[in-house]
C-alpha cells in the first residue's frame, strides 16, 4: 500500500488543483473580460477625449492660420500701399523734375538763340569797326600821301622858280660913285 499511496497521493492533489484550477480560470476568464472592458472603456475614453483634444486643436490652429493670414494679408496690404505711395511720391517728383528740366531746357534753348543773336551782332559789329578803323587808316594813308605830294610838288616848283630867271632879282646896277 505503501506504493499506491505515491500514486494515491498526487492523484487527489491533482484532482483538488483541477477542481481549484477550472474555478480559479472562469474566476480568472471573467476578471480578464471585465478587465479587457474596462481598458477598452478606457482606451474609448482617452481616444474619445484625444478626438476631442485634437479638435479643439484642430479648430485653434485653423483660427490661429486664419489670424496670421489675416496678419499676413494686412501686412502685404500695408507694405503694397506704402510702396505705391514712395512710388507716386517718387514719380510726382520724377514728374516735377522733367517739367522742370523742360522749362531749363526752353529757357537754355532761348539763352542760346540769343546768344547766337548777340555773337552774329558782335561779330557785324566787329566788322563795321574793323571797316571804319581801315577806312580811318586809308584816310590817315591818303592824307599822308596827298602831304607828302603836296611837299613833292612844293619843292618841285620851288625848284623850278629858283632855277627859273624869272624869279631872280635883276641885277642892280651898281651905283656910281
Amino acid at each position: 500500500m505503501k506504493k499506491w499511496l505515491y500514486f494515491i497521493f498526487p492523484a487527489i492533489l491533482t484532482v483538488i488543483f483541477t477542481f481549484f484550477y477550472l474555478t480559479h480560470i472562469k474566476e480568472a476568464k471573467e476578471k480578464d473580460r471585465i478587465r479587457k472592458a474596462e481598458i477598452a472603456r478606457i482606451q474609448k475614453e482617452e481616444a474619445d477625449r484625444k478626438a476631442e483634444i485634437e479638435e479643439k486643436a484642430r479648430q485653434d490652429a485653423s483660427r490661429r492660420a486664419a489670424e496670421r493670414a489675416a496678419q499676413e494679408g494686412k501686412k502685404e496690404a500695408d507694405r503694397i500701399a506704402a510702396w505705391e505711395a514712395v512710388g507716386k511720391e517718387i514719380q510726382d517728383a520724377t514728374d516735377k523734375n522733367n517739367a522742370e528740366a523742360d522749362a531749363f531746357s526752353r529757357q537754355i534753348a532761348n539763352l542760346e538763340i540769343e546768344l547766337d543773336t548777340l555773337r552774329k551782332a558782335k561779330e557785324k559789329l566787329n566788322a563795321e569797326v574793323l571797316a571804319q578803323a581801315k577806312a580811318v587808316e586809308r584816310a590817315l594813308v591818303d592824307k599822308r600821301t596827298a602831304e607828302i605830294e603836296v611837299q613833292r610838288r612844293t619843292d618841285m616848283i620851288r625848284q623850278r622858280v629858283g632855277s627859273s630867271s624869272m624869279t631872280r632879282m635883276p641885277a642892280v646896277a651898281a651905283p656910281a660913285r
